[in-house]
């Protein structure tokens, strides 16, 4: 709609993870660094956490498409407090057959599935995204099922990812055990207003346009309307240029963008903060 009068190439802030839009600000960047360390470290467990739509999802999928070969990596992502039966979703990440299997049959079956991938020179990494929507008893059989591990031979390495919440619910006590396994631990913090900026430039970028699009006044009013949140920044940002495309201004001003909070604020479900 608005790609051709604005000289894009694509839409510069769709809400969908894609790694080649991915911003390596510093707290993103320390981020990846802190992934990279869990793997190359043999880290049995690493964590990392962030508000909704900070991009620990985009980080993941980035991750996936730079891993070595000698990884195998299954990721869980449909994660819900009725999860079911943790060993059926471990199989499916990894493509093995559980269908009519009892739980010590599936067990023996992924355990051999990891020496196999160890004996070829491999690890196997399990990543579980939005981990904090799992009850404490689900993340204790993962803690579990790590004791495959129990020798010197590092096996599986599990990568937990969730928001804020799942840092309260690893601190409850009876998930102490597995708190005492974490090796590397991060949490991803909102944008401040140079990181904005530079998140929105780069993003326009990638899409082939060039930065001057929105104005300095726009861009302070979006980092202050989001938080420094990237899902809200791509949100707010995609509308404005909406807006602008329907006024034909060739620049997105502050003016457009507080118009963008107002009806959004009105009309729609999804919170932005109050700047006055």
């Amino acid at each position: 709609m608005y790609r051709n009068f604005y000289q894009l190439q694509e839409k510069p802030f769709s809400l969908l993870p894609d790694p080649n839009y991915l911003y390596f600000g510093k707290k993103h960047s320390m981020a990846y660094s802190m992934l990279e360390y869990g793997l190359e470290s043999e880290a049995g467990f690493t964590v990392i956490t962030g508000e909704v739509g900070c991009g620990k999802t985009t980080l993941i999928r980035h991750l996936l498409n730079q891993m070595p070969h000698e990884l195998t990596v299954g990721l869980i992502t449909n994660t819900h407090k009725a999860l079911g039966n943790l060993l059926q979703w471990i199989a499916y990440a990894f493509d093995i057959d559980f269908k009519g299997k009892d739980d010590a049959e599936l067990y023996q079956d992924l355990v051999d599935f990891m020496i196999r991938k160890y004996a070829q020179g491999k690890r196997v990494v399990i990543i579980v995204d939005e981990a904090q929507n799992m009850d404490p008893d689900v993340l204790e059989e993962l803690r579990v099922f790590s004791n495959i591990n129990a020798d010197k031979y590092q096996v599986l390495q599990i990568v937990i990812v969730g928001q804020p919440e799942l840092r309260e619910v690893l601190q409850k006590q009876e998930l102490r055990q597995f708190a005492q396994r974490v090796v590397v631990d991060y949490h991803i913090d909102t944008l401040n207003h140079d990181e904005v900026r530079d998140y929105i430039h780069h993003r326009i970028k990638v899409a082939g346009g060039q930065p001057d699009i929105f104005t300095e006044c726009a861009i302070e009013s979006i980092s202050n309307f989001s938080g420094g949140i990237p899902r809200l920044i791509n949100s707010i940002a995609d509308m404005a240029l909406v807006y602008g495309y329907a006024d034909q201004k060739n620049t997105i001003s502050s003016e457009l963008v507080n118009a963008v909070a107002k009806d959004r604020r009105l009309n729609s479900v999804t919170p932005l903060r109050d700047c006055g």
